[in-house]
C-alpha cells in the first residue's frame, strides 16, 4: 500500500516539529526550516517515542505515537536496525545498546562526568545516600551521573531523565542564572501542561499546587545551595549545591545528596550533610580548574561509505538520509565539543551541504547549538534518543539477544556466567536453550566448580595466579583435573589461546567450549559458552565449528558492553 502522503507530512510536523511542552521542543520554535530533513525528523521522533515508553513499542504502536504512516515506520526502524539502534524481535520494535552512542558523544564532548563521577561515587560510598549531577536543559534539569544505593526504597532517577526545574533542587540554583525568556518559558510550559504530562518520569502534579519557584530560586541564590523537600513525591528529598566552571564562573552542573525520609528529612540533609556535600563540590571544582585540556579523541570513520554500502545492499528499505543525519552526531566527542561545519563534514566523511541540513534539523529539534560564529555543539537533549531505558541495563540483558541469535545458528544451547565472590564456582547469568532429546538441563542461577568447567577456566585464567582462591580439586569425573599443577598449565593455555575446551570432566558425556567476554578496560568480566553431548560433535568440530561462532558472538556483546557501559555501570550479574 502506497505511503498517505498528508499522514507522512502530519508525521513529520505534528511530533517533534511541532512543539509539546516539556523535553521534546522548544516552544518559540514553531515553523519547521525548508532545510530541515524530513526523515531525520521522523527518525528522532522514533527514538524519543521508544524512550518514553520504556525502549519498547510495537511497529503500530510507533504508528500511533508518532503520526506517521505504517510503510514509514517500518522503514525508519530497518534502518534504525541495520545501525545498531534498535533490534526487531518479533512483534516488537526495541531500543539496542548501541544507541547510546548517541549519548556518548554528549556526555564525553560535555567531559563533566569524566572529570567528576569519581567524587560523586566517592561521596555516595561516604554518605550511604544517592548522589546525583545534572545540568540544565532549558526549563528542566536533565541527569548526567547517578551514584545510586541499592535499597528496597530506591532513587529510580536514570542518566538522560528530565525532570521540571520547579520540582527539584537543583532546578532552583539554575533559575538563579535565567533572564525573562528563560521564566517565561517556564510559565508557557506550565499553562499549556499543568500536571506535567510531558515528563513521564515524574508523577503528575497537582494544579492546585502553590508555585513557590521564584521565591525557592531567590533563596537559593542568596544561600548558595537550595532543598528539595518532597517536590517530585512523599518521602523523597534532596540538598543541592552548584558546581561552577572556573573559567566562566558561572554553574556548570548540579551536585544532589538525595534521601527519603524514612533516613533523613529536608533539615537533616541541610544540617548533617550539607556541609559534606560543600566540601565536595570544592574538590569538583578544583578537578575542573586543574584539569588539562582534552585530547581529541579518533573521530568516526567511513560512515558515510557504509551508509552508502547499506542502501546499495536493503534499497528502498534503507534511509540513507536518516542514517547519515544520525551519524552527525557522532561527529561530536572528547575534545570536539565544538564544531565547525567543516569540522563535522570532515569527521563523517559527508559532503558539507549534507552535514549543513542535519545540522539545521538538529537546531530546530533543540539537540544541537550554534555560537554567532556558526560553531556547533550538542545539547543535553540528545539523552532522549534512546539513553535513560538503558543506562541501568546489565551484561545478561545485553547477551541475551546476541546469544539467541548463535543458539539458532549453532543448534546448541548457549550460556553466560560469572566469577562468584568465593572465586572457586561459577554462576550461570543467562542462557538460551535449544531443544534436543538430550540437552544440557541448567537454569540461570546455577552455580558450579570453576575448575571443572569451561567457562571456570576461562575466568581463572583471568585472574593472576598468585590471587586465585584456594580449591579442592575433586575428581568428578575420570578426566577431571585434579592436579593443581596440571590445573595452573592448563589455565596459562587458556589465557594464551583465548578459549576453554572442557572434555567430560565435569560431566561424563559433556563437551563444552567457553570464550571470555572482556569490558572496556579489557579485564573479563564474564564467559560465554556452548555445550554438547560428545555424539554430536567431535572435539575438532568443536574447535572448527562452533569457536568461531562463539568468538564472533562475543565481540558483538563486547561491542555492546563497551558502548553501553562508557558512562554508566553495567552490572554483570
Amino acid at each position: 500500500m502506497p505511503a498517505n502522503p498528508r499522514t507522512e507530512a502530519h508525521g513529520a510536523t505534528g511530533t517533534d516539529a511541532t512543539p509539546r511542552p516539556g523535553a521534546d521542543a522548544d516552544p518559540a520554535a514553531t515553523a519547521v526550516p525548508a532545510e530541515a530533513v524530513t526523515p531525520l525528523l521522523r527518525g528522532v521522533a522514533v527514538l524519543r517515542r521508544l524512550t518514553e515508553a520504556g525502549g519498547t513499542l510495537s511497529p503500530s504502536d510507533l504508528e500511533r505515537a508518532t503520526g506517521l504512516a505504517r510503510s514509514t515506520v517500518d522503514r525508519i526502524t530497518a534502518t534504525l536496525a541495520r545501525m545498531g539502534y534498535v533490534r526487531l524481535d518479533g512483534r516488537d520494535v526495541v531500543l539496542a545498546p548501541r544507541v547510546m552512542e548517541l549519548g556518548n558523544a554528549y556526555l564525553a564532548a560535555l567531559r563533566l562526568p569524566a572529570l567528576l563521577d569519581a567524587r560523586a561515587d566517592r561521596l555516595a560510598d561516604e554518605l550511604d545516600e544517592s548522589v546525583s549531577l545534572a545540568v540544565a536543559d532549558h526549563d528542566g534539569i536533565r541527569f548526567i551521573h547517578q551514584a545510586t544505593r541499592r535499597r528496597a526504597m530506591s532513587l529510580s532517577f536514570r542518566i538522560g531523565d528530565l525532570l521540571p526545574a520547579e520540582r527539584t533542587a537543583p532546578g532552583a540554583l539554575f533559575a538563579t542564572e535565567w533572564d525573562a525568556a528563560d521564566r517565561r518559558r517556564r510559565h508557557e510550559r506550565r499553562a499549556a501542561d499543568p500536571e506535567d504530562r510531558a515528563f513521564p518520569t515524574v508523577p503528575p502534579r497537582s494544579p492546585a499546587a502553590p508555585d513557590d519557584f521564584e521565591q525557592r530560586a531567590e533563596r537559593a541564590r542568596t544561600d548558595g545551595w537550595a532543598l528539595d523537600d518532597q517536590l517530585i513525591e512523599p518521602g523523597l528529598v534532596a540538598v543541592s549545591v552548584p558546581v561552577r566552571d572556573p573559567r566562566t564562573d558561572r554553574i556548570a552542573c548540579v551536585a544532589s545528596v538525595v534521601s527519603h525520609t524514612s533516613r533523613h528529612t529536608a533539615t537533616d540533609l541541610r544540617d548533617k550533610l550539607l556541609p559534606r556535600l560543600r566540601t565536595a563540590v570544592a574538590e569538583m571544582e578544583d578537578d575542573l580548574r586543574t584539569a588539562p585540556a582534552p585530547a581529541p579523541g579518533p573521530a568516526p570513520a567511513g560512515l558515510a561509505t557504509w551508509t552508502g554500502a547499506s542502501k546499495q545492499e536493503l534499497g528502498r528499505d534503507f534511509v540513507e538520509s536518516l542514517a547519515r543525519g544520525l551519524t552527525v552526531l557522532t561527529a561530536f566527542g572528547e575534545g570536539r565539543a565544538r564544531l565547525t561545519l567543516t569540522e563535522v563534514a570532515k569527521a563523517t566523511g559527508l559532503a558539507r551541504a549534507t552535514a549543513r541540513r542535519a545540522l539545521i534539523t538538529y537546531e530546530h529539534l533543540g539537540l544541537v547549538t550554534a555560537d554567532a560564529d556558526r560553531t556547533f555543539a550538542l545539547t543535553p537533549r540528545v539523552l532522549s534518543l534512546g539513553f535513560p531505558p538503558l543506562s541501568r541495563t546489565s551484561l545478561p540483558r545485553i547477551a541475551r539477544p546476541h546469544m539467541a541469535e548463535l543458539a539458532h545458528r549453532v543448534h546448541e544451547s548457549t550460556s553466560l556466567a560469572v566469577l562468584t565472590a568465593t572465586g572457586t564456582e561459577i554462576q550461570y547469568t543467562a542462557r538460551v536453550a535449544t531443544s534436543h532429546v538430550m540437552s544440557v538441563d541448567i537454569t540461570v542461577g546455577t552455580r558450579l566448580p570453576a575448575y571443572a568447567t569451561s567457562m571456570g577456566r576461562i575466568l581463572l585464567a583471568d585472574v593472576p595466579e598468585p590471587e586465585r582462591a584456594p580449591d579442592t580439586l575433586r575428581s568428578l569425573t575420570p578426566r577431571t583435573i585434579t592436579d593443581p599443577a596440571l590445573l595452573a598449565r592448563t589455565l596459562a593455555e587458556t589465557r594464551a589461546q583465548g578459549y576453554a575446551l572442557v572434555d567430560e570432566e565435569l560431566e561424563e558425556g559433556l563437551r563444552s567450549l567457553a570464550v571470555p567476554v572482556r569490558d572496556r578496560t579489557g579485564r573479563v568480566v564474564a564467559a560465554l559458552n556452548t555445550a554438547t553431548h560428545v555424539a554430536r560433535r567431535t572435539v575438532d568440530q568443536c574447535l572448527h565449528d562452533l569457536l568461531p561462532e562463539l568468538t564472533a558472538t562475543a565481540h558483538r556483546i563486547e561491542a555492546d558492553l563497551h558502548v553501553a557501559g562508557h558512562f554508566t555501570r553495567i552490572p554483570v550479574a
